[in-house]
């Protein structure tokens, strides 16, 4: 049975969800997610991991990011959190200037995972969510060095897979190890309105925000 480790780009999953329209659908529980794309008879899913950054200039959205990094550690999910950076920017035509945030160490933390943890024998498959075109040289390393490993490029909802990581994956079969998220699969993985820990203790609330549609009548 194949050991599986799932690598999450959580803004590239963030931001893809966020133009589906539908907020509720944030609210999502990354390990059942990952259990789509899986065989039971076939696979043993190891281990998630959420990588992300906390914008704490951003009062709301900070509030909720720490519900659901809170909800995400209760279901088994490892959150590694990077930093945003502060950018001054200046208007080349009126000279405006103000500090823009980037987020840089996702990408970076995300790569040396995954090319750390094939070294370290820890996956026979791994599961990538991302579109991000700086992580092919990571893929491209792992299966370079041990090519019996597999890795499943999985692409966020209503976007397309990075050409990029497409072209780091063996030509032969490569469809594959190529999925992507649906919407279904988002509605079929919610976290509930209160996430409860090992010891039944609330550890997590649902932000109003991301409550779920009222049905129809």
């Amino acid at each position: 049975m194949d050991r599986v480790r799932c690598y999450i780009d959580g803004f590239n999953l963030y931001h893809a969800i966020d133009q589906l329209g539908q907020d509720h659908l944030k609210w999502v529980d990354l390990w059942k997610l990952m259990e789509h794309f899986l065989d039971p008879a076939q696979h043993r899913l190891d281990a998630v991991f959420y990588f992300s950054a906390f914008a704490t200039w951003l009062p709301g959205p900070h509030r909720r990011h720490i519900q659901y990094v809170n909800a995400l550690r209760a279901v088994g999910v490892t959150s590694v959190m990077g930093k945003f950076y502060e950018k001054p920017r200046q208007c080349v035509r009126c000279n405006n200037q103000w500090i823009a945030h980037e987020e840089k160490s996702s990408d970076v933390n995300i790569a040396v995972s995954l090319v750390g943890d094939a070294y370290d024998d820890l996956y026979d498959r791994a599961l990538l969510v991302s579109r991000d075109s700086d992580l092919a040289p990571g893929v491209r390393r792992v299966l370079a060095k041990f090519p019996a490993k597999k890795v499943v490029i999985v692409a966020p909802p209503g976007r397309n897979h990075s050409s990029e990581l497409v072209q780091a994956l063996p030509q032969k079969r490569r469809s594959r190890y190529l999925k992507t998220i649906k919407p279904l699969h988002l509605e079929r993985s919610l976290l509930p309105a209160g996430v409860k820990d090992h010891q039944g203790q609330v550890v997590a609330v649902r932000p109003v925000k991301y409550e779920p549609p009222a049905p129809l009548r």
